[in-house]
């Protein structure tokens, strides 16, 4: 039976830079552009943020940061147009900070 040690054998012979680029290069692929919304869009999204403020309901976000898209579900508890962000409370009481041009969508939580 062979017995083979895959990456192993090569390990030896890679320089610690080489690993770093390899690394940076895989995190570089792996980064997802953040889209550019059209007017319809921001027009939809600030109709449904308006709406569950007045009527303090919870609705979903999709938000871009760090090359990746996330998730987050809360009320809107404050909306800064000084700094151009929303103030939200999720359903753990914790308290998030959201860039109004961080985030890509906004849907009512049911």
């Amino acid at each position: 039976m062979l017995r083979d040690r895959g990456k192993l054998k090569w390990q030896g012979m890679f320089l610690p830079e080489h690993i770093q680029a390899l690394k940076e290069l895989n995190w570089n692929q792996s980064q997802k552009k953040q889209p550019e919304l059209d007017e319809q869009q921001l027009q939809r999204m600030e109709e449904t943020i308006h709406e569950a403020m007045a009527y303090n309901v919870p609705i979903c976000f999709t938000y871009y940061q760090k090359g990746d898209f996330h998730l987050l579900i809360g009320r809107v508890h404050y909306a800064d147009t000084q700094q151009q962000a929303l103030r939200i409370v999720d359903f753990h009481g914790d308290r998030h900070t959201l860039k109004l041009t961080d985030i890509i969508d906004v849907a009512p939580h049911e």
